[in-house]
């Protein structure tokens, strides 16, 4: 009776521990994402971007203007979208099951359409796991205050 006891009680241990070891597994590689993201909009890396963009992509810009994945790529390839420096800060990731939802505070340079400008703004990027990969699915802006 006692071997059942201190087996189960080693099986109610571990398995918390099991999660704790995939979830931070899991933000690392979110982590990953989100810096290749940033790294390949400032590269205006086009192969890149589509990488890691969902086929049903929805992107959500401050302006109210949203984007699928085609618009989005292509901005890159016009240089209506042209970001010169992204700084990222702030940043939180959460988990519902296979899908992460990261928000952060960045702070960029700009040269869309050959214009130089600023921007800060709060940015919310919705992940999904698709097989050993995270794709980003959705992004929202707002302006920050």
């Amino acid at each position: 009776m006692h071997v059942r006891f201190f087996a189960f009680l080693f099986l109610m241990l571990l398995v918390p521990a099991a999660g704790v070891i995939a979830q931070g597994k899991n933000v690392q590689q979110v982590e990953v994402a989100v810096k290749k993201l940033t790294k390949a909009m400032l590269d205006s890396d086009v192969p890149v971007l589509s990488a890691l963009a969902a086929e049903k992509l929805t992107y959500g810009h401050s302006s109210g203007k949203v984007q699928d994945k085609a618009e989005f790529l292509e901005s890159f390839k016009t240089g209506a979208s042209d970001f010169t420096r992204i700084d990222i800060t702030d940043q939180s990731i959460y988990f519902v099951n296979n899908t992460a939802i990261v928000r952060h505070l960045l702070d960029a340079d700009t040269n869309d359409n050959k214009q130089p400008g600023h921007t800060t703004l709060k940015i919310m990027t919705v992940w999904t796991k698709v097989g050993s990969q995270w794709q980003l699915i959705a992004r929202q802006a707002v302006k920050a205050q």
